[in-house]
């Protein structure tokens, strides 16, 4: 319960490097989750350096289109001033480790009902997953942000990872430079029922 309590989203890193062995430590954690059906849909893509540095670019250029896009159409562009400095965040963070679903396609696809449940239950895995490794890492005196404002750059970002399957998420890792206060939560009389 510790670990749980002290696990906070962290928004500014220092630039010590993370060792790929501590990393992979992470992932071990990671595959421990359970999961639908024992699929295991997850597959983490750890980039560092110059590959990151490409992939966030990648990422900027994909919530520039998704700007210009939105302008052009009216559609809501609420979302995209979080999503830049979810990008900026990004960037302080020495790794960046992309989730992927290896058998999903695009939420941006049409689906039937099979492959939908399909899908929505290997997100629940992949939740569980990225649980794991954020526990892990707070454990290891690591912070992360778990970020789902890929989506804002969705295409691009799959294009360049070249990889079959569905974006699920990016993480953020490194060693926190802050420690912030915990968040507020519901209180549980507002989220427990017995019946």
């Amino acid at each position: 319960m510790n670990t749980i309590e002290k696990r906070r989203s962290i928004r500014k890193y220092k630039d010590d490097p993370v060792s790929q062995q501590l990393i992979s430590e992470l992932v071990w954690a990671a595959r421990l989750a359970p999961s639908a059906k024992n699929r295991q849909p997850w597959k983490f893509i750890v980039f560092t350096g110059e590959q990151k540095d490409r992939l966030l670019d990648t990422m900027n250029t994909g919530i520039e289109n998704t700007e210009k896009a939105l302008a052009q159409t009216g559609g809501d562009a609420s979302g995209l001033p979080d999503a830049k400095n979810t990008l900026r965040i990004m960037r302080q963070a020495p790794v960046t480790i992309i989730v992927m679903n290896p058998g999903g396609s695009s939420p941006y696809v049409p689906a039937d009902t099979d492959t939908r449940t399909t899908e929505i239950c290997d997100t629940l895995s992949i939740g569980a997953a990225v649980q794991n490794l954020l526990l892990a890492a707070q454990e290891k005196g690591l912070g992360t942000l778990w970020i789902a404002n890929t989506l804002y750059a969705y295409d691009e970002l799959c294009e360049f990872i070249g990889e079959k399957g569905q974006l699920a998420c990016a993480i953020s890792l490194g060693y926190p430079d802050e420690d912030p206060n915990p968040r507020p939560r519901k209180p549980l009389e507002d989220i427990l029922e017995f019946r």
